[in-house]
């Protein structure tokens, strides 16, 4: 409730630890060398325990958590001493809080998925493109794009590119081109649906007979993209 409104509470720094084969087992104690709540913990094939993701303040949700907890630990349960037992590594540059997760792969590697994606960063989504005949577009036509936006993000700036697909060998991309077309008109059809008009490239020696990729770029974020064909 607190995180809801904007307060967000350091994490515990505290573990617990219990030897269930015991015949008497008691519950241990460990302090771990941050705070850190939503963490992922794999056991290893080396007998390590590794505690990754996670955030050092907040609770689990959208929004609900801040200072990421970059760097992935070690536990070595049969380590006698308490002051080794725990050995940070090397940060990532990707906060995995809400929702993220990380699993064991065959070969002893771990994966991680999962970022801190939320409500307000969706991509933008085409819904139509209008104008292209059997989806060919002649060069300087204008043709509109329909797109949409999620809930509660604010209609800001956007760029309409058409992109080649490039063909690679030998560590070269090749036939890469990105075009930024030119917009004619743009307006707001509803809450959440936007129409925008851009001439396709006047000519072939800017954009060559072929497939391209259309995408609506808002605030940094592609959408997924419309494909069509220039002829």
């Amino acid at each position: 409730m607190k995180a809801a409104k904007g307060i967000f509470v350091p994490a515990s720094k505290t573990c617990g630890r219990l030897r269930v084969t015991d015949p008497d087992p008691k519950r241990g104690r460990e302090e771990m060398p941050s705070g850190r709540v939503m963490p992922d913990m794999l056991r290893l094939p080396t007998g390590a325990v590794i505690i990754l993701n996670g955030a050092e303040k907040g609770t689990a949700g959208w929004e609900y958590a801040v200072d990421p907890s970059l760097n992935p630990v070690l536990y070595f349960p049969d380590e006698p001493d308490p002051n080794k037992r725990f050995t940070v590594l090397n940060p990532t540059p990707v906060a995995r809080m809400y929702p993220a997760a990380a699993t064991l792969l065959p070969d002893g590697r771990i994966s991680v998925a999962g970022s801190n994606t939320h409500r307000c960063h969706l991509r933008p989504s085409i819904l139509s493109v209008e104008g292209p005949t059997d989806n060919f577009i002649s060069y300087g036509q204008a043709f509109s794009i329909t797109f949409s936006l999620g809930l509660y993000q604010p209609v800001g700036e956007y760029i309409v590119t058409m992109v080649a697909p490039s063909f690679t060998t030998h560590s070269f991309a090749m036939n890469q081109r990105l075009m930024v077309l030119y917009i004619v008109s743009a307006e707001q059809l509803s809450t959440f649906a936007y129409k925008v008009t851009v001439y396709a490239p006047a000519t072939a020696n800017v954009a060559p007979p072929g497939y391209y990729m259309v995408f609506v770029v808002h605030q940094g974020v592609p959408s997924y993209c419309a494909w069509i064909r220039m002829k």
